[in-house]
């Protein structure tokens, strides 16, 4: 699946708003390694460098695309990029955080690997994990909806993530806590304000839309955009502000967690 760092960054303000509202939450933590994993462009991932400029920042991605796009920066001295693939990836006791915005949703029984991390970190090592909760909202249903018409099925059949890609807040919980870790786990809907014709439809060929992208034709997948474009047309409130602007209510659901490992 290619990534495009331009589109995915279209919406920086909307998208950086959680990993902002995440690392508000790391408190009375001095880490000396962090680790951004899935860390996209790395635009984000400075911010976490100015904060703690004692501690190494390791940005990892598996896209090349966006640790090129990284790397390209201008970043603080304490800040590199690596190309690495998070279903393999190994934590160890030298990390004192883990940091992951955006990222898990992506890999079935993400779970699995989450628990495996949490025992590989030593004592007060910390997580700080966010995931998108919207699997069940207009933007991804409709998706499904259209993927499952008789015009796409046969080509699209178990592409796109079904609404178990996450667990609930409550499962996180008890992840943390079965690990010995604190469990400060919350969720947070942010009812964003987008602008443009097919605001929506912008939004997801940033992220929700790149599998289908990838396997289909450019051809193939433009016509599914279009069907798209026309099935989402009317799922969300438009809102109108000053000068007759008309702008698009997303509600936006996401789940964070914070845990720290106890001695």
């Amino acid at each position: 699946m290619k990534w495009d760092p331009s589109k995915y960054t279209e919406f920086a303000d909307h998208r950086g708003r959680p990993y902002l509202d995440l690392m508000d939450r790391v408190q009375n933590l001095a880490p000396k390694k962090i680790v951004d994993l899935g860390c996209g462009p790395g635009n984000m991932t400075k911010l976490l460098a100015q904060r703690w400029p004692e501690a190494l920042v390791l940005g990892l991605d598996s896209s090349e695309q966006m640790i090129d796009t990284a790397r390209a920066q201008k970043n603080p001295p304490n800040l590199r990029f690596e190309l690495a693939d998070a279903r393999s990836w190994q934590a160890d006791d030298t990390i004192d955080l883990i940091f992951s915005n955006a990222m898990l949703q992506w890999i079935p029984g993400h779970e699995e690997l989450l628990k495996g991390w949490l025992r590989q970190l030593d004592s007060e090592a910390a997580v700080a994990i966010q995931l998108p909760g919207n699997f069940s909202s207009p933007s991804h249903a409709t998706m499904r909806e259209v993927a499952d018409s008789p015009r796409w099925a046969q080509k699209l059949s178990g592409v796109l993530r079904h609404d178990d890609a996450v667990s609930e807040p409550v499962e996180y919980q008890q992840l943390l806590i079965d690990a010995g870790y604190t469990a400060d786990v919350w969720e947070t809907t942010y009812h964003q304000l987008l602008s443009g014709d097919d605001p929506v439809l912008e939004w997801v060929r940033g992220t929700a839309l790149l599998p289908v992208k990838a396997v289909l034709s450019p051809e193939e997948y433009l016509d599914f955009e279009e069907d798209y474009r026309v099935a989402i047309a009317d799922k969300y409130q438009s809102i109108e502000v000053e000068d007759g602007q008309k702008l698009v209510n997303f509600p936006f659901r996401r789940i964070f967690m914070v845990g720290q490992k106890l001695g």
